[in-house]
Parts: C-alpha cells; structure tokens; sequence
C-alpha cells in the first residue's frame, strides 16, 4: 500500500493537467467533497463534468509534488497530504503557486477513489 495512494494523486494531477476528464472521473467519487478557498462544495458528477468543460478550472502544469504523508486507516480507507507546486498555464509570468493538499481515498468494487480533497494555498514570505 505505501505509496500506491501518491501515485494515484500524480494520475489525478495529470489527468487535470492534460484536461482528461475520464482519467479524472474514474479516480473520483460522486459527490465529492472539495474544500479550498472558494469554501466547501459537494459536487455531483454532473456539476462537476460541467466544471470541467467550461474551463471553470484553470489550465494548471504540476512542477512538484514533495513532503508526502499517507497512512492506511483500515483496509479500504486511505488519507494522504502532501505540498504541490504547480503554476496556471495562462499566467506564467507569474510565480508558481504553493498549496498543501489533502485526500481521503476509499476503495470500491477493487479501485481506489477519492471522496474528499482539500487545497490551501500557502503565503509565500520573502
């Protein structure tokens, strides 16, 4: 188990990046559960199919992925965190952004899916 969550996040991660929505659905549970600075939302595989089609979500490009912890919480339950450096495509002049991230995985019918994540952009103190 160690590590297989990790590599399910970079699937995830660049599923997004590559504007896949069926890499990314098929690693997503319905509703979700997505906190970050917008607030809390449950998203239906509806809304979110819609997010994702109407580019409500930014071109992104990962540039790292580090400081990871995961722990197996029972057989078919998972919980990850981890820092994510990653700029928006369409502003690259600007300078990357920093967050935290966390995820809470479950495995169902044998394949792991995420029910819950989480993003907090980090201040970047000079």
């Amino acid at each position: 188990m160690e590590g297989q969550i990790i590599e399910l996040e970079k699937k995830y991660w660049q599923g997004v990046e590559n504007n896949d929505y069926e890499i990314v659905r098929n690693l997503t549970f319905f509703p979700c559960i997505v906190a970050g600075k917008n607030g809390i939302q449950s998203i239906s595989e509806t809304e979110f199919k819609n997010m994702f089609d109407s580019g409500q979500t930014n071109k992104i490009k990962v540039l790292n992925i580090y400081d990871v912890k995961e722990k197996l919480i029972a057989e078919n339950t998972a919980v990850i965190g981890y820092y994510l450096d990653f700029e928006i495509v369409d502003q690259s002049q600007k300078a990357p952004v920093k967050c935290v991230c966390t995820s809470t995985w479950i495995k169902e019918n044998n394949n792991w899916v995420c029910v819950m994540h989480t993003e907090t952009e980090l201040e970047i103190k000079s």
